[in-house]
């Protein structure tokens, strides 16, 4: 018994070491004071074979020339095989941007003082006064079913307005004429023009995302600044950005649009420059567009800059007037933003015409992947905030409106499970929309620009089902009174634009972010592939940097999973439920560092094949800063019973979300008996149920019909208008009524279903109430201002034959 005790003292001796990360030579003293004490009460510690190993042991991990002949060679031949080469796209694309707080998360040892001094953006009096003045003004001019459904287009009012304020250069410095805003009162803005119109929200933010405005601003001479940047801020001229190509869409490394070095006469000079053959689709702004931004492989058979034949993928500003560029046609993407395809053939071009000039040649693809910062972490993101604000707002409302059964169908259980879904995820895609925007204050994040796009529109995917479920026929039947169908019919737009959804978490979010994120795996790939002496000492070095990581991580796991997460006790957060929940997200970053360890381990260049597992650790890793964001809104926003709830529900839901990762993975691992034996050590209790209580879902879907400080905060988001006749107005103006008036409608319905009201109409009944007294004729008339409204935003649109024209509305029967 003694010895069992020993063993397992000496177990809990190793976690310790490695949970607290001691150095190799500190760590190695305490092992063996501890195996000689040991050895007083458990003979088999000072047995001479228990001895020699321990020595053997210590003198492998310490003598470094043994280390690297026995341990550290033969690890690099092996993964040298192993490893699966790397094309220079997938390393340009891996290199490229930088990293944030999603690194933190990845180490499984958070560093929460550098959270805790991370402050959310907040919007300039300048930035402010433009959301308040301009973007208000924006979108009261548009009308969505007009836009999609008559005109086709923007009006020319709007587009002139979009020009003339500014909208065009919300991203280019005040220098060159535009409004230079932060990312984050980029994305209000967009969100804001968002919750209106998704075709106006397009409009402005293709330019101010992946176009030429922002690789000019990163890599552009000062010559194509000075005279670009001014024209585009000002609307004088309409970029598009030509990336996708027929066989090229995800993989877009494999363009196979070509330009080729070579001189002609330009503007009646003899010029070196490039000649250009291109076909790209589905190219935002290209049927309007002035300038195209273009990307394409350059090759320079004749030697003409260098020794170099193939010279890679470059971009370049083409002027939509060149001879042989073809533009103007349309695609129709089941929305009516401007897209289509744009042609080239034999399109030259001067060299400065190229962006950045000469001096980026071949680095176009990188130049491409760190501007994709602003369509992933910005503006795609806003317009899925705005679609879980205003569905909130609006489904929430016409849930109290719509009566079923005698009381409103929000009260219904099964509508609520639906209704709190809703609820907080548009918290958390507020929440999640701060954090990341914040984040590109500090840089441009690819891994989290990425997270942040795939689970935005997700969400929003998820969203708008359950609104349309709610909504049944009046979500469905189009019409100009329809709030929710036109943004039902664009969400897979989000899903595909700025990297296929699928590709993105097969294959980017855990992929891109295991090479970035990872202390030591990047370095390690490095060595693997330098061929110079010292490679093989920096690989050792590297290498058990490595191990002790992975035996870290995987003692926290281990330890915090025995103690329920208890032993975490990150100093972050001002409240009870967000101290709580930080224990949990320590917890799981530990066992999600060492899952991830564990499978590059075992899996090696294997794991990029794997896309099931890959795409499940990139689940885990994005909820981790879900999670983190919701506990920093939270905790900026003014303590209440709303806001923790919302906080709460959205939480359960990450953690759910994550339990569902880490299960599938663990249970598909090649090796069945390792994800068994990883599932058990890090939860030895089982996994903890995070699934909200009913308790929980019937209050945040009664919260959802209510006015609240959640609600107040979204709707000071988006565009609400006032008008009673427009179709978000119809509901709001009605819902506002009902406030005012619920009290006394209750009562006047209970009247009428107790049998105390004569009369077959509305107006009759209320007649009688007012002549037995048991309301006056102020409640009455209030009543009867609010059910006239309330079946007015009830109805949906009729049509003639052709579906042309909208015609009559239905009338009530007692009317």
């Amino acid at each position: 018994m003694a010895s069992v005790l020993s063993i397992l003292a000496f177990v809990f001796l190793l976690f310790f070491i490695f949970y607290r990360r001691l150095s190799l030579h500190t760590g190695a003293v305490v092992l063996v004071l501890a195996w000689l004490l040991l050895g007083l009460s458990s003979p088999i510690f000072l047995h001479p074979l228990s001895l020699l190993t321990l020595f053997a042991g210590l003198a492998l991990l310490l003598y470094t020339p043994l280390r690297i002949r026995v341990l550290s060679a033969p690890a690099m031949a092996g993964l040298k095989k192993m490893m699966p080469p790397m094309s220079d796209t997938e390393r340009e694309a891996l290199d490229a941007g930088t990293t944030w707080w999603e690194k933190e998360l990845f180490s499984g040892r958070p560093d929460w003082s550098v959270f805790e001094e991370i402050d959310l953006s907040e919007l300039t009096a300048e930035e402010q006064a433009f959301i308040d003045g301009e973007t208000n003004e924006l979108c009261a001019l548009l009308s969505e079913w007009q836009i999609h459904h008559e005109s086709k287009d923007l009006s020319p009012e709007v587009w002139q307005f979009i020009k003339d304020k500014g909208f065009l250069g919300l991203i280019i410095p005040p220098a060159y004429g535009g409004l230079g805003f932060s990312a984050y009162a980029q994305s209000r803005v967009v969100s804001k023009i968002a919750s209106r119109s998704t075709v106006a929200a397009v409009t402005v933010m293709v330019p101010n995302s992946l176009g030429p405005g922002e690789l000019l601003l990163k890599y552009g001479s000062d010559e194509q600044k000075n005279y670009w940047l001014p024209r585009l801020a000002k609307g004088d001229e309409l970029p598009c950005f030509g990336l996708t190509s027929p066989e090229a869409g995800s993989d877009a490394g494999a363009i196979p649009d070509t330009g080729v070095v070579c001189e002609q006469d330009y503007d009646g000079k003899r010029v070196l420059g490039v000649k250009l053959n291109f076909s790209k689709r589905w190219i935002t702004l290209a049927p309007v567009a002035t300038v195209v931004g273009l990307a394409f492989r350059l090759s320079d058979p004749d030697g003409l800059i260098g020794n170099e034949v193939e010279r890679g993928i470059s971009c370049a500003l083409v002027p939509a007037t060149l001879p042989g560029v073809e533009i103007g046609r349309r695609h129709n993407p089941g929305s009516a933003f401007m897209n289509g395809p744009i042609t080239g053939e034999d399109v030259f071009i001067p060299m400065d015409m190229l962006i950045g000039g000469q001096d980026y040649i071949g680095q176009g693809w990188r130049m491409l992947v760190e501007c994709l910062g602003a369509g992933r972490g910005v503006s795609l993101p806003a317009l899925s905030t705005a679609g879980g604000e205003m569905s909130y707002l609006l489904v929430g409302a016409f849930a109290r409106i719509r009566r079923q059964f005698g009381i409103p169908v929000g009260k219904f259980e099964g509508v609520q499970e639906a209704s709190a879904e809703i609820a907080a995820s548009a918290y958390m895609l507020e929440a999640y929309r701060a954090l990341v925007t914040r984040a590109l204050e500090d840089g441009a994040p690819s891994v989290l620009t990425a997270m942040a796009k795939y689970h935005a529109t997700e969400s929003l995917r998820g969203v708008v089902n359950h609104s349309m479920d709610i909504l049944g026929g009046r979500g469905v039947q189009m019409g100009p009174r329809n709030f929710m169908a036109l943004v039902y019919q664009t969400v897979p737009i989000a899903i595909t634009v700025e990297g296929a959804n699928i590709l993105t978490r097969s294959m980017i979010i855990f992929g891109q972010g295991a090479m970035r994120c990872h202390p030591y795996l990047a370095d390690e790939l490095a060595a693997l592939s330098d061929e110079s002496a010292d490679a093989l000492p920096r690989f050792d070095g590297l290498l058990m940097a490595h191990l002790g990581h992975t035996a870290e991580v995987f003692s926290r796991g281990i330890l915090l999973g025995l103690s329920g997460g208890l032993l975490a006790k990150p100093k972050c957060g001002n409240s009870e439920l967000s101290a709580r929940w930080y224990r949990h997200i320590n917890r799981y970053s530990a066992v999600f560092a060492a899952s991830a360890d564990i499978a590059l381990l075992t899996l090696g260049g294997d794991l990029k094949r794997r896309e099931l597992l890959s795409a499940r650790l990139g689940d885990v890793h994005s909820q981790l800063v879900i999670a983190c964001a919701i506990l920093k809104f939270h905790d900026a926003q003014t303590p209440d019973e709303a806001n923790a709830l919302h906080a709460e529900y959205a939480l359960k839901h990450c953690f759910m979300s994550m339990n569902t990762a880490l299960a599938a993975y663990y249970r598909n691992l090649p090796i069945k008996a390792l994800g068994v034996t990883l599932k058990a050590a890090f939860f030895p209790w089982g996994m903890p149920q995070w699934t909200p209580s009913d308790d929980e879902v019937r209050a945040l879907g009664e919260l959802i019909m209510q006015p609240s400080s959640v609600r107040n905060l979204l709707a000071d988001k988006v565009y609400l208008s006032p008008d009673p006749e427009d179709a978000q107005g119809r509901i709001l103006y009605t819902y506002q009524l009902l406030a005012a008036v619920e009290k006394d409608y209750e009562h006047f319905l209970s009247l009428d279903k107790q049998g105390e009201l004569a009369g077959d109409s509305v107006a009759e009944k209320l007649a009688s109430a007012v002549a037995g007294g048991q309301l006056n004729q102020a409640q009455a008339d209030a009543i009867a201002a609010y059910d006239d409204c309330r079946y007015d935003s009830l109805l949906t649109d009729a049509f003639d034959a052709s579906l042309d024209k909208v015609d009559v509305r239905p009338l009530r029967p007692e009317a």
